[in-house]
C-alpha cells in the first residue's frame, strides 16, 4: 500500500520544465491521433495506423513526463520520499 502513496506523491511533485513540455507534446500527439480515429470519414488504412501509433506515443510521453519528479537536493529537501543520506555526517550518534 506504500508504493500508492508513493507514486501519487511523485506524479503530484513539481515537474522539471524540460518534462512538462514533453508532457505538453504527449498531449498534442494523443489529441492530434484520437482526431484521426475519430474522424467522420473514410481514411486510408495507413493514416488509421498512424494515427493509432500518435495515441499510443502521446500516452507513453505524457505518462512518463508527469512521473518525472524535480530534483531537490541542492535544498536539503528530500523528494524521494525516503530518507535523507546522512553518512556523510560527523559520525556523532553512531553505533559502536
Amino acid at each position: 500500500m506504500k508504493t500508492k502513496y508513493e507514486f501519487i506523491n511523485r506524479v503530484q511533485a513539481p515537474t522539471p520544465g524540460f518534462f512538462k513540455t514533453i508532457r505538453h507534446i504527449g498531449i498534442t500527439l494523443g489529441a492530434v491521433g484520437t482526431a484521426l480515429l475519430t474522424a467522420p470519414v473514410v481514411l486510408p488504412a495507413v493514416i488509421t495506423a498512424a494515427a493509432g501509433y500518435l495515441v499510443t506515443a502521446g500516452l507513453v510521453a505524457t505518462a512518463i513526463a508527469s512521473a518525472a519528479v524535480a530534483d531537490s537536493r541542492g535544498n536539503g529537501d528530500n523528494a524521494s520520499g525516503g530518507t535523507p543520506d546522512t553518512s556523510a555526517g560527523s559520525g556523532e550518534g553512531a553505533a559502536p
